[in-house]
């Protein structure tokens, strides 16, 4: 069986071709610069790399080209359009309606249109390429794959903010979380490296990226994580700035004459590492700044990582302790120093950690000693297999 996974941003296109009998690769890439000019396609093969350069003013044009790049015979991967059996999207936001991954209907679009809202930036062009693929493979199973589901599992203690309820009851907003496919991903994972069946574990994800958050996933499910209503709260990112006192808003904006967009802005785009740093959102080049000294970007890190440790803290009294703390996405996988200043936050659990394990990048491993009493382990993520996974569950329903 064979699904083509998309995750289609505001500006790019993102695909995997995936056999989901082996949960091999067949080919993957990315569209970049849809809708702007020197726009391009970029196709990954086994040992192979081909870029395109195209006008590709929309998604309807950048979907058209990954499916013509996939059937072109010099690479071999499809002999027809018949042969995807299914396609899996990812989709940002699906609020209270989604609980799960769902066969796409012409109820479910209306569904996701009805909560675009809280998420605007991402929803309408998930529903684009949902859309586009309908015309172009009428037939073909579709299944939206949804970031907030799998944190729909959080009690109402967890997820309720202390507002007027009316707000909650009229607009929806609550805590919804996002990076599920991840936290998911990596769970199970998790589970299976410890020999241990999920449903016994109390397992802390942590999904450390340009965009960050944490997850406390308690006999498989997720009990909490630190986004909210919006990918803006909870943990320093890479220009998001996480928790902070929500009367700085209005304060900045009378003092700065700020409008609401500018406010959005500054608190979005051009804060987190990159506010505090006044260098890059890219933590390799305040890591880097850092060591020479840099003393704004010294903050940086140190906030980051103060964050990332008092967020463990929380989610251990949660679920009641922990069995293991995962570390994925970029910092998470790659940043060995990271890792090793946020555990030393967490030396008082006796987590022993291996400093030559740690210096593994970009696979799975267990980065603590045998003697120690909670396991730390690095699992790259794979959100494109999750949904892959999810996509032949639920059209085998």
């Amino acid at each position: 069986m064979k699904i083509l996974v998309l995750n289609c941003g505001s500006s790019s296109l993102k695909y995997q071709l995936i056999n989901i009998n082996d949960e091999s690769v067949l080919a993957k890439g990315v569209v970049e610069r849809i809708g702007i000019e020197d726009a391009f396609l970029e196709h990954q093969l086994t040992g192979e790399e081909i870029v395109i350069k195209a006008e590709i003013p929309d998604h309807n044009v950048a979907i058209e080209m990954v499916i013509d790049v996939l059937l072109k015979k010099e690479y071999a991967v499809l002999q027809s359009m018949d042969e995807i059996n299914a396609v899996g999207h990812r989709v940002v936001h699906g609020g209270e309606k989604f609980a799960s991954s769902t066969l796409i209907t012409d109820e479910v679009i209306k569904q996701i249109e009805e909560v675009s809202d809280l998420a605007p930036l991402h929803n309408p062009h998930n529903l684009s390429g949902i859309k586009v693929c309908a015309e172009l493979m009428p037939g073909t199973p579709q299944v939206a794959v949804f970031d907030t589901a799998f944190h729909q599992t959080m009690p109402r203690k967890a997820y309720m903010y202390a507002l007027p309820y009316q707000y909650y009851q009229n607009y929806g907003i609550r805590r919804y979380g996002f990076h599920g496919t991840s936290h998911k991903y990596v769970a199970q994972r998790a589970a299976v490296m410890l020999g241990r069946p999920i449903d016994e574990l109390k397992i802390i994800t942590c999904h450390l990226g340009n965009g960050a958050s944490i997850a406390a996933v308690k006999n498989g499910q997720s009990i909490d994580t630190s986004m909210g209503l919006t990918p803006l709260e909870g943990l320093v990112m890479g220009t998001r700035c996480g928790d902070i006192d929500p009367a700085i808003i209005p304060f900045l904006m009378d003092k700065e004459e700020l409008t609401i967009q500018e406010i959005d802005n500054i608190i979005n785009k051009q804060s987190g590492l990159y506010g505090v740093s006044g260098i890059s959102n890219d933590s390799r080049d305040i890591d880097s700044a850092a060591g020479k000294g840099n003393e704004k970007a010294q903050t940086a890190l140190e906030i980051f990582d103060y964050r990332v440790a008092k967020y463990i803290g929380a989610y251990m009294v949660a679920m009641g302790g922990v069995d293991a703390i995962v570390f994925t996405a970029g910092i998470g996988e790659n940043q060995s120093s990271t890792r090793k200043v946020i555990l030393e936050y967490l030396s008082f659990l006796n987590i022993e950690l291996d400093q030559a394990a740690n210096q593994v990048r970009k696979q799975e491993i267990d980065i603590t000693t045998p003697d120690s009493k909670i396991k730390v382990l690095v699992i790259p993520t794979n959100e494109e297999l999750m949904i892959a996974r999810d996509t032949k569950e639920v059209i085998r329903r």
